[in-house]
C-alpha cells in the first residue's frame, strides 16, 4: 500500500490507478449514496468481528480545526482535541469496544445554535431542512438507538466521559430506555449517601402555601463526590486489573458505594459511585453507574476502563485514515468523508484481527501507528 502525504483528492488520485481529483471530489460532495446505509453495513461488519464476554458502546466527540465561516457547523467553540475555544467543527462519535478490539462505528456533526438559527446559512451548506438544534448528548442518544435497532451487538453497556456523564437528561434517557451506564462525572457532582426523609414544609400562614417536598431538617446533606471519597477508609479500596495494555496489565485502585443523585438539592436515582485511582491514590476519576446493586466491582471497573479505546481510535483514524484531512464544506461532503474514514478504520481492524498475531518480527503489529506504511505490502495485490 502507498501512503500519501495528505489524504486529499489530488494526492489520492495519484495513488489510485485511473482516478482523477474531480471524480474523487464528486464522490464525496455530489454523489447521492447514503452514508446511513453504509454505516449500517459497517456496523454489521464490525459486529461480526468484535465479540467477547464484555462489550461496551462508547460515545465521545472530537474537534476539527477549520478556518473561515462556510464549512458546515464551524464556529468558535470548545474543542477537547484542541484544549481550548477555537474555530472548529465538532463531531460526535459512537464506538464499540470489547476485549477483542475497538472501532468507530457512527458519527454525527454537531451544529451550534448560531447555525440552526440561520436557515439561509444552513441551506448554503446543504443542511437538510428538517435538521434543527440537537445537543451533543442528544446526538449520542440517537446513534445509540439506531445501533440498538440494527441489532448487530448484544450489549446494553454504555460509557462516556464527563462531558456527557454530567448531563442529567442523558443519564435519565439511558436509564429509561434500559441501557446500563458507567459514565464519568466531575468531582463537583453532589450526591446523598443514604435515603433521606422528604416532606412538604408546614405552611406558616403567610405567602404561597408550599406544595413541593423538601429534605427534612436534620437529615444528612448532599456532598460532592470529591469530599465524600476523602472519608473512605483504606480498606474500601481494591487493586484490580481491568485489561492487558501494551506495557502490561492495567491495574488501578477502585472503590464504590451506593449513593443517591442530588437534583436541585433533592435525592434522585440510586446509583453506584465508582472511583478509580492510580496505585498511589493519585489522579482520581469519578463515575456514576445505574447498574443493579449486586453488580460486581470488577465489572463496573472493566466497563469504565473500556472508555479509553475511543481516544485511541481518534488518534489512529486521524493519523492513518485521514479522518480530519478533508477539504469539503458541505453537510453531504462531511458525512461522506467521515463515513469513508470509518470504513478505512474497519479495514485496519481487519488487519489487526487477521494479521496481528502473525506479523514477522520486523513488522509492527497491525494496531501500531504507521500501519498503512508497512502492513505486509508484499502480500497484497496492488490492484
Amino acid at each position: 500500500m502507498q501512503q500519501t502525504d495528505r489524504r486529499n483528492a489530488e494526492n489520492l488520485a495519484e495513488a489510485i490507478a485511473g482516478a482523477t481529483p474531480r471524480a474523487l471530489q464528486r464522490f464525496l460532495t455530489e454523489a447521492t449514496w447514503s452514508d446511513q446505509a453504509v454505516t449500517s453495513r459497517l456496523q454489521a461488519y464490525v459486529g461480526r468481528r468484535l465479540g467477547g464476554a464484555l462489550q461496551v458502546y462508547i460515545v465521545d466527540d472530537t474537534g476539527f480545526a477549520k478556518q473561515g465561516r462556510k464549512s458546515v457547523g464551524v464556529a468558535r467553540q470548545y474543542s477537547g482535541t484542541l484544549g481550548k475555544v477555537a474555530n472548529c467543527q465538532v463531531g460526535v462519535f459512537l464506538a464499540w469496544a470489547s476485549e477483542q478490539g475497538h472501532a468507530l462505528v457512527d458519527k454525527a456533526l454537531y451544529l451550534p445554535r448560531e447555525w440552526t438559527q440561520d436557515r439561509d446559512r444552513c441551506r448554503a451548506a446543504g443542511v437538510p431542512e428538517e435538521i434543527g438544534y440537537r445537543s451533543k448528548a442528544e446526538l449520542a442518544l440517537e446513534m445509540l438507538r439506531q445501533a440498538r435497532q440494527g441489532g448487530h451487538w448484544s450489549t446494553d453497556w454504555v460509557t462516556a466521559d464527563a462531558g456527557y456523564g454530567e448531563v442529567p437528561s442523558f443519564r435519565d434517557a439511558l436509564d429509561t430506555e434500559g441501557w446500563r451506564y458507567v459514565v464519568a462525572v466531575p468531582s463537583t457532582l453532589t450526591v446523598f449517601t443514604q435515603a433521606v426523609q422528604m416532606a412538604v414544609p408546614a405552611w406558616s400562614g403567610r405567602g404561597r402555601q408550599p406544595t413541593r417536598e423538601q429534605v427534612v431538617a436534620g437529615e444528612p446533606a448532599a456532598q460532592t463526590v470529591a469530599t465524600l471519597v476523602t472519608q473512605w477508609p483504606a480498606a474500601q479500596w481494591r487493586m484490580l486489573t481491568v485489561a492487558e495494555g501494551a506495557q502490561g496489565p492495567r491495574t488501578y485502585q477502585f472503590a464504590a458505594m451506593r449513593v443517591w443523585e442530588s437534583r436541585d438539592g433533592l435525592p434522585g436515582r440510586e446509583s453506584w459511585l465508582l472511583v478509580r485511582g492510580n496505585w498511589d491514590g493519585s489522579e482520581l476519576k469519578y463515575h456514576l453507574a445505574n447498574a443493579p446493586a449486586d453488580t460486581p466491582l470488577l465489572q463496573l471497573a472493566q466497563v469504565s476502563a473500556l472508555r479509553w479505546p475511543v481516544e485511541t481510535e481518534f488518534q489512529i483514524e486521524k493519523g492513518e485514515t485521514g479522518l480530519d484531512e478533508y477539504e469539503v464544506r458541505s453537510w453531504l461532503g462531511w458525512h461522506h468523508h467521515i463515513t469513508m474514514a470509518l470504513l478505512a478504520g474497519a479495514f485496519l481492524l481487519t488487519l489487526q484481527r487477521d494479521w496481528g498475531e502473525k506479523a514477522a518480527p520486523d513488522h509492527p503489529r497491525a494496531a501500531d501507528a504507521g500501519l498503512t506504511r508497512t502492513a505486509a505490502a508484499a502480500h497484497v495485490d496492488e490492484r
